[in-house]
């Protein structure tokens, strides 16, 4: 009973902090999110609606079309981050001249403030202004400007997001290959395996506990992205073809200030991310069994 009171006392700070801001804003929001509050009306009133706030946003054009953009964002980024990163993780995994300088060039952008990656790329997407469509159209005689191309804006957003963290998955892959065991490759390759079967029946194999962590924290990350993007495309411009949900509900919350409608469309979008995340992983975990 004395250890159990005293690992209890030694826990109740961390407790104390997880649920002042962890579980009691969750609990706030999930009681908000049934009720219409405007806390700067006239009339500073809560008034119980009971589920009417979601039964609102299955026909609201504006998040479903902010859902669409966050699924079609989420699956094109993480997707090429993890290719990507796989493919400098393997690169780094060998020695080779100029590696150390490489990896340090490599993992700059992952220091930098999301806010100040989409400043970066804001100014170098400026039609007249930026280098990206100076060269574009000096080069290739293309007409590069995403305050007007829905499909450029969109492919700006991908490249960002795709530049700012894929050197965390190539970190993470990164670790994961240096951990694996040396033992069944050498096997394999006494055996006269080649590359390519080697990385099939054992690398991957190996390397699936590690690719699924990772996969789960870019997809979390990327489907509440609102900083870079909302600083690159002004808002979520042209119109709404940018817009992801995370900034469809500043803009409900903030702007409108609606904010039992932004409430429940946050409880919405974490119950989609843990269901994203679920299917991901059930999908990985029968892959495992086939195989």
């Amino acid at each position: 009973m004395r250890r159990s009171r005293t690992g209890w006392l030694l826990l109740s700070p961390t407790l104390l902090i997880m649920f002042i801001f962890g579980l009691f804003p969750f609990i706030y929001v999930l009681i908000v999110g049934f009720n219409d509050w405007n806390p700067f009306a006239a009339r500073d009133t809560i008034q119980y609606i009971g589920v009417q706030n979601y039964r609102s946003l299955v026909f609201d054009e504006l998040f479903l079309n902010a859902l669409g953009v966050t699924i079609r964002f989420t699956l094109f980024a993480v997707f090429s981050e993890l290719i990507i990163g796989f493919f400098l993780a393997n690169l780094l995994a060998r020695d080779f001249f100029g590696k150390t300088l490489f990896r340090i060039i490599h993992t700059i952008p992952l220091m930098i403030a999301p806010i100040a990656v989409g400043a970066i790329w804001r100014l170098m997407t400026i039609p007249g202004f930026g280098p990206i469509p100076y060269f574009l159209d000096r080069w290739f005689d293309l007409s590069f400007n995403i305050g007007t191309s829905a499909d450029q804006a969109f492919l700006s957003i991908l490249i960002m997001d795709i530049w700012h963290w894929t050197p965390f998955v190539t970190l993470t892959m990164l670790a994961g290959l240096t951990a694996l065991p040396r033992e069944p490759v050498e096997a394999a390759q006494v055996d006269g395996a080649n590359r390519w079967q080697i990385f099939r029946h054992i690398t991957l194999p190996l390397m699936r506990p590690v690719i699924l962590t990772t996969v789960f924290i870019r997809v979390m990350d990327a489907l509440r992205t609102v900083d870079e993007i909302n600083m690159l495309t002004n808002g979520g411009g042209p119109g709404t073809s940018t817009r992801t949900l995370g900034i469809h509900i500043f803009r409900v919350v903030f702007p409108q200030t609606d904010y039992g409608y932004g409430s429940a469309m946050s409880l919405l979008t974490l119950y989609l991310t843990i269901v994203a995340c679920w299917l991901l992983f059930v999908s990985l975990t029968q892959v495992r069994r086939n195989n």
